[in-house]
Protein backbone atom coordinates (compact mmCIF):
# COMPACT_ATOMS: atom_id res chain seq x y z
CA UNK A 1 0.00 0.00 0.00
CA UNK A 2 0.77 3.67 -0.44
CA UNK A 3 3.58 5.25 1.77
CA UNK A 4 1.48 7.64 4.15
CA UNK A 5 2.66 10.90 5.29
CA UNK A 6 0.24 13.19 7.92
CA UNK A 7 2.10 16.25 8.00
CA UNK A 8 5.41 16.94 5.79
CA UNK A 9 8.39 18.04 7.80
CA UNK A 10 10.17 19.10 4.99
CA UNK A 11 9.51 20.02 1.55
CA UNK A 12 9.15 16.89 -0.45
CA UNK A 13 9.98 15.70 -3.86
CA UNK A 14 6.79 14.81 -4.70
CA UNK A 15 3.69 14.28 -2.81
CA UNK A 16 -0.13 13.10 -3.89
CA UNK A 17 -2.13 14.93 -1.40
CA UNK A 18 -5.01 13.20 -0.38
CA UNK A 19 -8.47 15.51 0.31
CA UNK A 20 -10.33 13.29 2.67
CA UNK A 21 -13.05 16.42 3.51
CA UNK A 22 -13.55 15.92 -0.55
CA UNK A 23 -13.92 12.11 -0.07
CA UNK A 24 -16.31 12.24 2.80
CA UNK A 25 -18.32 14.92 1.08
CA UNK A 26 -18.28 12.51 -2.16
CA UNK A 27 -19.69 9.78 -0.34
CA UNK A 28 -22.60 11.91 0.85
CA UNK A 29 -23.15 12.72 -2.62
CA UNK A 30 -23.74 9.77 -3.54
CA UNK A 31 -25.57 8.49 -1.40
CA UNK A 32 -28.24 11.68 -1.54
CA UNK A 33 -28.33 10.27 -5.55
CA UNK A 34 -29.28 6.23 -4.56
CA UNK A 35 -31.29 7.33 -1.45
CA UNK A 36 -33.15 3.61 -1.37
CA UNK A 37 -29.92 1.84 -1.82
CA UNK A 38 -26.79 0.99 0.48
CA UNK A 39 -23.58 2.62 -0.78
CA UNK A 40 -19.94 0.16 -1.55
CA UNK A 41 -17.06 2.03 -1.33
CA UNK A 42 -14.41 0.54 -3.80
CA UNK A 43 -11.49 0.86 -2.68
CA UNK A 44 -9.46 -1.74 -4.99
CA UNK A 45 -6.11 -0.73 -5.93
CA UNK A 46 -5.13 1.00 -2.78
CA UNK A 47 -8.24 3.11 -3.92
CA UNK A 48 -7.50 4.04 -6.98
CA UNK A 49 -4.16 5.74 -6.21
CA UNK A 50 -5.37 6.83 -3.29
CA UNK A 51 -4.47 4.89 -0.17
CA UNK A 52 -6.98 2.10 0.57
CA UNK A 53 -6.74 2.47 4.48
CA UNK A 54 -6.72 5.91 4.99
CA UNK A 55 -9.69 6.49 2.35
CA UNK A 56 -11.77 3.12 3.73
CA UNK A 57 -11.78 4.89 7.25
CA UNK A 58 -13.26 8.09 5.83
CA UNK A 59 -15.51 6.42 3.00
CA UNK A 60 -17.16 4.51 6.41
CA UNK A 61 -17.02 8.05 8.77
CA UNK A 62 -19.03 9.63 6.20
CA UNK A 63 -21.83 6.63 5.77
CA UNK A 64 -20.43 3.89 3.33
CA UNK A 65 -22.40 1.04 4.60
CA UNK A 66 -19.86 -1.88 2.32
CA UNK A 67 -16.00 -1.46 1.09
CA UNK A 68 -15.34 -3.35 -2.28
CA UNK A 69 -11.79 -4.59 -3.08
CA UNK A 70 -10.88 -6.98 -6.14
CA UNK A 71 -8.54 -9.64 -4.13
CA UNK A 72 -9.39 -11.36 -1.39
CA UNK A 73 -5.32 -10.18 -0.07
CA UNK A 74 -6.84 -6.17 -0.50
CA UNK A 75 -9.26 -7.32 1.58
CA UNK A 76 -7.87 -9.41 3.96
CA UNK A 77 -5.69 -6.15 4.64
CA UNK A 78 -8.23 -4.15 5.62
CA UNK A 79 -10.13 -6.66 7.63
CA UNK A 80 -6.95 -6.13 9.67
CA UNK A 81 -6.64 -2.57 10.16
CA UNK A 82 -7.71 -1.64 13.73
CA UNK A 83 -9.16 1.47 12.48
CA UNK A 84 -12.32 0.44 10.49
CA UNK A 85 -15.15 -1.29 12.64
CA UNK A 86 -14.85 -4.53 12.83
CA UNK A 87 -18.19 -5.38 11.38
CA UNK A 88 -18.10 -3.31 8.27
CA UNK A 89 -19.08 -5.40 5.58
CA UNK A 90 -16.05 -6.35 3.14
CA UNK A 91 -16.72 -7.96 -0.59
CA UNK A 92 -13.96 -9.02 -2.71
CA UNK A 93 -14.02 -10.45 -6.21
CA UNK A 94 -11.01 -11.30 -7.99
CA UNK A 95 -10.51 -15.14 -7.08
CA UNK A 96 -8.38 -17.77 -8.65
CA UNK A 97 -7.57 -21.27 -7.77
CA UNK A 98 -5.99 -21.80 -4.24
CA UNK A 99 -6.81 -18.55 -3.50
CA UNK A 100 -6.88 -17.64 0.61
CA UNK A 101 -10.76 -19.05 0.75
CA UNK A 102 -10.15 -20.11 4.00
CA UNK A 103 -8.85 -16.39 5.77
CA UNK A 104 -11.54 -14.78 3.71
CA UNK A 105 -14.12 -17.18 5.26
CA UNK A 106 -12.66 -16.69 9.09
CA UNK A 107 -12.19 -13.04 8.26
CA UNK A 108 -16.09 -12.90 7.27
CA UNK A 109 -15.39 -11.13 4.17
CA UNK A 110 -18.48 -11.70 1.53
CA UNK A 111 -16.24 -13.73 -1.48
CA UNK A 112 -18.21 -13.50 -4.86
CA UNK A 113 -18.45 -16.43 -6.84
CA UNK A 114 -18.52 -16.68 -10.73
CA UNK A 115 -18.18 -20.39 -11.19
CA UNK A 116 -19.00 -23.96 -10.01
CA UNK A 117 -15.06 -24.12 -9.08
CA UNK A 118 -15.22 -21.19 -6.79
CA UNK A 119 -18.56 -22.62 -5.02
CA UNK A 120 -16.74 -26.07 -4.55
CA UNK A 121 -13.54 -23.91 -3.15
CA UNK A 122 -15.74 -21.58 -0.96
CA UNK A 123 -17.50 -24.64 0.75
CA UNK A 124 -14.75 -26.72 1.29
CA UNK A 125 -13.31 -23.27 2.90
CA UNK A 126 -16.31 -23.27 5.05
CA UNK A 127 -15.54 -26.75 6.49
CA UNK A 128 -12.15 -26.03 7.36
CA UNK A 129 -13.29 -23.15 9.27
CA UNK A 130 -16.36 -24.56 10.65
CA UNK A 131 -18.24 -21.40 10.02
CA UNK A 132 -20.38 -20.62 6.42
CA UNK A 133 -18.98 -18.84 4.11
CA UNK A 134 -20.86 -15.42 2.59
CA UNK A 135 -21.11 -15.95 -1.11
CA UNK A 136 -22.30 -13.50 -3.64
CA UNK A 137 -23.26 -14.94 -6.65
CA UNK A 138 -22.43 -13.09 -9.65
CA UNK A 139 -23.82 -13.12 -13.53
CA UNK A 140 -22.45 -11.95 -16.49
CA UNK A 141 -25.41 -10.35 -18.00
CA UNK A 142 -22.61 -8.75 -20.40
CA UNK A 143 -19.70 -7.71 -19.60
CA UNK A 144 -18.15 -10.82 -20.97
CA UNK A 145 -15.88 -10.89 -17.97
CA UNK A 146 -16.20 -12.78 -14.88
CA UNK A 147 -19.71 -13.99 -13.99
CA UNK A 148 -21.60 -16.78 -14.44
CA UNK A 149 -23.24 -17.43 -17.80
CA UNK A 150 -26.83 -17.44 -17.86
CA UNK A 151 -26.76 -21.06 -19.17
CA UNK A 152 -25.44 -22.41 -16.68
CA UNK A 153 -26.93 -19.91 -13.57
CA UNK A 154 -29.76 -22.04 -12.74
CA UNK A 155 -26.98 -25.06 -11.54
CA UNK A 156 -24.88 -22.55 -9.74
CA UNK A 157 -28.18 -21.48 -8.02
CA UNK A 158 -29.11 -24.71 -6.84
CA UNK A 159 -25.57 -25.70 -5.71
CA UNK A 160 -25.52 -23.27 -3.72
CA UNK A 161 -28.76 -23.51 -2.24
CA UNK A 162 -27.71 -26.62 -1.54
CA UNK A 163 -24.62 -26.20 0.07
CA UNK A 164 -26.43 -23.18 2.08
CA UNK A 165 -28.97 -25.43 3.10
CA UNK A 166 -26.11 -27.57 4.94
CA UNK A 167 -25.13 -24.63 6.36
CA UNK A 168 -21.89 -23.89 4.55
CA UNK A 169 -22.86 -21.08 2.44
CA UNK A 170 -24.93 -17.85 3.31
CA UNK A 171 -26.04 -16.32 -0.01
CA UNK A 172 -25.90 -12.80 0.70
CA UNK A 173 -25.69 -11.45 -2.68
CA UNK A 174 -26.77 -11.57 -6.21
CA UNK A 175 -25.02 -9.25 -8.98
CA UNK A 176 -23.51 -8.69 -12.00
CA UNK A 177 -21.21 -5.88 -13.86
CA UNK A 178 -22.23 -3.10 -16.68
CA UNK A 179 -19.84 -2.91 -19.89
CA UNK A 180 -21.14 0.51 -20.80
CA UNK A 181 -23.07 2.50 -18.40
CA UNK A 182 -20.47 5.17 -19.18
CA UNK A 183 -22.01 5.28 -22.80
CA UNK A 184 -25.43 6.73 -22.14
CA UNK A 185 -27.90 5.40 -24.37
CA UNK A 186 -25.90 2.41 -25.57
CA UNK A 187 -28.46 -0.55 -26.09
CA UNK A 188 -26.41 -2.86 -23.82
CA UNK A 189 -27.65 -1.25 -21.12
CA UNK A 190 -31.03 -1.47 -20.96
CA UNK A 191 -30.42 -5.70 -22.30
CA UNK A 192 -28.15 -6.18 -19.13
CA UNK A 193 -30.98 -4.51 -16.96
CA UNK A 194 -33.54 -6.59 -18.47
CA UNK A 195 -31.28 -9.84 -18.31
CA UNK A 196 -30.37 -9.28 -14.57
CA UNK A 197 -33.57 -8.93 -13.70
CA UNK A 198 -34.45 -12.44 -15.68
CA UNK A 199 -31.47 -13.92 -13.52
CA UNK A 200 -32.85 -12.26 -10.08
CA UNK A 201 -36.46 -13.60 -10.43
CA UNK A 202 -34.82 -16.92 -11.40
CA UNK A 203 -32.99 -17.07 -7.95
CA UNK A 204 -35.74 -15.22 -5.56
CA UNK A 205 -37.99 -18.17 -7.42
CA UNK A 206 -35.67 -21.15 -6.24
CA UNK A 207 -35.51 -20.27 -2.77
CA UNK A 208 -32.15 -17.39 -2.72
CA UNK A 209 -33.37 -14.65 -0.15
CA UNK A 210 -30.15 -12.01 -0.60
CA UNK A 211 -29.56 -9.17 1.45
CA UNK A 212 -28.45 -7.04 -1.76
CA UNK A 213 -28.71 -7.23 -5.19
CA UNK A 214 -26.38 -5.27 -7.48
CA UNK A 215 -25.36 -3.87 -10.60
CA UNK A 216 -24.93 -0.34 -10.41
CA UNK A 217 -21.15 1.27 -10.94
CA UNK A 218 -19.96 4.81 -10.77
CA UNK A 219 -21.73 5.98 -14.03
CA UNK A 220 -24.84 4.09 -13.56
CA UNK A 221 -25.32 5.35 -9.95
CA UNK A 222 -24.81 8.87 -11.37
CA UNK A 223 -27.38 8.41 -14.27
CA UNK A 224 -29.66 5.10 -14.18
CA UNK A 225 -31.68 5.68 -11.05
CA UNK A 226 -33.86 2.55 -12.20
CA UNK A 227 -30.05 0.15 -12.03
CA UNK A 228 -29.49 0.90 -8.12
CA UNK A 229 -31.36 -2.04 -6.77
CA UNK A 230 -30.58 -2.86 -3.02
CA UNK A 231 -26.65 -1.46 -3.50
CA UNK A 232 -24.63 0.90 -5.24
CA UNK A 233 -20.46 0.60 -6.05
CA UNK A 234 -18.94 3.75 -6.49
CA UNK A 235 -15.22 3.90 -7.74
CA UNK A 236 -14.15 6.37 -9.65
CA UNK A 237 -16.67 8.38 -8.55
CA UNK A 238 -15.85 8.27 -4.76
CA UNK A 239 -12.34 10.17 -6.05
CA UNK A 240 -14.28 13.33 -7.84
CA UNK A 241 -13.62 11.78 -11.14
CA UNK A 242 -15.78 11.80 -13.64
CA UNK A 243 -16.48 8.06 -15.26
CA UNK A 244 -17.03 9.70 -18.38
CA UNK A 245 -16.55 13.27 -20.30
CA UNK A 246 -19.46 12.16 -21.80
CA UNK A 247 -21.71 12.19 -18.94
CA UNK A 248 -20.25 15.09 -17.57
CA UNK A 249 -17.66 16.78 -15.19
CA UNK A 250 -16.93 15.98 -11.61
CA UNK A 251 -18.28 19.18 -11.47
CA UNK A 252 -22.06 18.69 -12.91
CA UNK A 253 -22.82 15.73 -10.42
CA UNK A 254 -21.18 17.83 -7.17
CA UNK A 255 -18.01 15.70 -6.78
CA UNK A 256 -14.72 17.07 -6.47
CA UNK A 257 -11.28 15.17 -7.24
CA UNK A 258 -9.85 14.19 -4.11
CA UNK A 259 -6.49 14.03 -5.31
CA UNK A 260 -3.76 16.39 -6.45
CA UNK A 261 -0.62 15.55 -7.99
CA UNK A 262 2.79 18.26 -7.14
CA UNK A 263 6.43 17.87 -7.54
CA UNK A 264 9.02 20.68 -6.22
CA UNK A 265 11.27 21.70 -9.21
CA UNK A 266 14.92 20.19 -9.22
CA UNK A 267 16.27 22.71 -11.60
CA UNK A 268 15.88 25.75 -13.52
CA UNK A 269 18.34 26.80 -16.01
CA UNK A 270 18.77 29.05 -19.09
CA UNK A 271 19.56 27.10 -22.51
CA UNK A 272 20.25 28.53 -25.81
CA UNK A 273 18.37 28.19 -29.11
CA UNK A 274 18.44 24.71 -30.91
CA UNK A 275 19.02 22.78 -27.39
CA UNK A 276 17.91 19.65 -27.23
CA UNK A 277 15.99 18.22 -24.77
CA UNK A 278 15.18 14.80 -22.94
CA UNK A 279 15.85 11.57 -25.01
CA UNK A 280 15.48 11.63 -28.45
CA UNK A 281 15.74 15.30 -28.86
CA UNK A 282 11.67 15.40 -29.98
CA UNK A 283 11.59 18.32 -28.62
CA UNK A 284 14.68 21.20 -29.59
CA UNK A 285 14.45 24.49 -28.29
CA UNK A 286 13.21 27.16 -30.36
CA UNK A 287 15.02 30.52 -29.08
CA UNK A 288 17.06 30.94 -25.96
CA UNK A 289 14.63 29.89 -23.16
CA UNK A 290 14.80 28.79 -19.67
CA UNK A 291 13.96 24.98 -18.95
CA UNK A 292 13.09 23.71 -15.32
CA UNK A 293 13.25 19.78 -14.18
CA UNK A 294 10.40 18.51 -12.45
CA UNK A 295 11.55 14.96 -10.74
CA UNK A 296 8.85 12.43 -11.59
CA UNK A 297 8.53 10.33 -14.31
CA UNK A 298 6.74 7.32 -15.29
CA UNK A 299 8.61 5.36 -12.50
CA UNK A 300 6.43 7.21 -10.46
CA UNK A 301 3.16 7.01 -12.64
CA UNK A 302 3.84 9.67 -15.15
CA UNK A 303 2.50 8.57 -18.37
CA UNK A 304 5.04 8.48 -21.01
CA UNK A 305 2.63 8.58 -23.84
CA UNK A 306 2.11 12.27 -22.22
CA UNK A 307 5.45 13.27 -23.82
CA UNK A 308 4.78 16.83 -25.40
CA UNK A 309 1.61 16.81 -24.29
CA UNK A 310 0.88 16.85 -20.48
CA UNK A 311 0.44 19.96 -18.96
CA UNK A 312 1.80 21.23 -15.71
CA UNK A 313 0.99 24.69 -13.55
CA UNK A 314 4.38 26.05 -12.67
CA UNK A 315 4.43 29.88 -11.18
CA UNK A 316 0.57 30.34 -12.02
CA UNK A 317 1.04 29.63 -15.68
CA UNK A 318 0.05 26.09 -18.02
CA UNK A 319 3.54 24.59 -19.20
CA UNK A 320 3.83 21.54 -21.44
CA UNK A 321 6.11 18.57 -20.76
CA UNK A 322 9.23 19.37 -23.39
CA UNK A 323 10.20 16.11 -25.16
CA UNK A 324 10.20 12.83 -23.88
CA UNK A 325 8.69 11.75 -20.31
CA UNK A 326 11.70 9.68 -18.30
CA UNK A 327 11.66 7.45 -15.76
CA UNK A 328 12.45 9.76 -12.69
CA UNK A 329 11.75 13.00 -14.36
CA UNK A 330 11.14 15.27 -16.99
CA UNK A 331 11.57 18.67 -18.63
CA UNK A 332 8.74 21.96 -19.30
CA UNK A 333 10.11 24.63 -21.21
CA UNK A 334 9.58 27.92 -19.23
CA UNK A 335 9.17 30.84 -21.74
CA UNK A 336 12.22 32.76 -20.13
CA UNK A 337 10.41 32.18 -16.99
CA UNK A 338 12.50 31.94 -13.94
CA UNK A 339 10.88 30.47 -10.80
CA UNK A 340 12.90 29.42 -7.58
CA UNK A 341 14.62 25.96 -7.70
CA UNK A 342 11.84 23.90 -5.10
CA UNK A 343 8.75 25.81 -6.63
CA UNK A 344 5.70 23.55 -6.49
CA UNK A 345 5.02 21.88 -10.40
CA UNK A 346 1.09 21.12 -10.08
CA UNK A 347 0.29 18.00 -12.66
CA UNK A 348 -3.37 17.65 -11.77
CA UNK A 349 -6.24 18.84 -8.26
CA UNK A 350 -9.31 19.76 -8.70
CA UNK A 351 -8.41 22.81 -11.30
CA UNK A 352 -10.07 25.50 -9.04
CA UNK A 353 -6.80 27.24 -8.67
CA UNK A 354 -6.08 27.16 -12.48
CA UNK A 355 -4.29 23.81 -12.18
CA UNK A 356 -4.86 20.55 -14.82
CA UNK A 357 -7.08 17.77 -13.84
CA UNK A 358 -6.18 14.03 -14.22
CA UNK A 359 -8.91 14.32 -16.95
CA UNK A 360 -6.04 16.56 -18.77
CA UNK A 361 -3.80 14.26 -18.20
CA UNK A 362 -5.77 11.48 -19.49
CA UNK A 363 -6.77 13.77 -22.47
CA UNK A 364 -2.79 14.30 -23.31
CA UNK A 365 -1.64 10.44 -22.77
CA UNK A 366 -4.96 8.77 -24.51
CA UNK A 367 -6.15 7.38 -21.61
CA UNK A 368 -9.12 7.88 -19.04
CA UNK A 369 -9.11 9.60 -15.74
CA UNK A 370 -9.30 6.40 -13.53
CA UNK A 371 -5.66 5.02 -15.22
CA UNK A 372 -4.07 8.70 -14.16
CA UNK A 373 -4.81 8.46 -10.39
CA UNK A 374 -4.50 5.00 -9.79
CA UNK A 375 -1.07 4.44 -11.73
CA UNK A 376 0.82 7.07 -9.22
CA UNK A 377 3.40 5.05 -8.09
CA UNK A 378 4.63 4.33 -4.27
CA UNK A 379 7.48 6.69 -4.84
CA UNK A 380 5.23 9.28 -4.16
CA UNK A 381 4.01 9.66 -0.57
CA UNK A 382 0.56 10.00 -0.08
CA UNK A 383 -0.01 13.26 2.14
CA UNK A 384 -3.55 13.09 4.11
CA UNK A 385 -5.11 16.36 4.44
CA UNK A 386 -8.59 17.68 6.48
CA UNK A 387 -8.93 14.21 8.13
CA UNK A 388 -11.10 14.42 11.14
CA UNK A 389 -10.03 14.72 14.76
CA UNK A 390 -7.19 16.71 14.22
CA UNK A 391 -5.92 15.15 11.31
CA UNK A 392 -6.66 11.61 11.78
CA UNK A 393 -9.74 9.58 10.88
CA UNK A 394 -11.64 7.68 13.45
CA UNK A 395 -9.05 5.25 14.67
CA UNK A 396 -6.09 6.18 13.04
CA UNK A 397 -3.69 5.94 16.21
CA UNK A 398 -0.74 7.77 14.96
Amino acid sequence: MSETVTAPTAPLRARAEIDLAALRANVRTLRALAPGAALMAVVKSDAYGHGAVRCARAAVAAGANWLGTATPEEALALRADPGLPADVRIMCWLWTPGGPWREAVEAGLDVSVSGMWALREAVEAARAAGRPALVQLKADTGLGRNGCQPEDWPELVAEALRAQTAGLVRITGLWSHFACADEPGHPSIAAQLTLFRELLAHAEEQGVRPEVRHIANSPATLTLPESHFDLVRTGIALYGISPSPELGTAADFGLRPVMTLAASLALVKHVPGGHGVSYGHHYVTPGRTTLGLVPVGYADGVPRHASGTGPVLIGGKWRTVAGRVAMDQFVVDLGGDEPEVGSEAVLFGPGDRGEPTAEDWAQAAGTIAYEIVTRIGTRVPRVYVNGEANGQEPGDGN
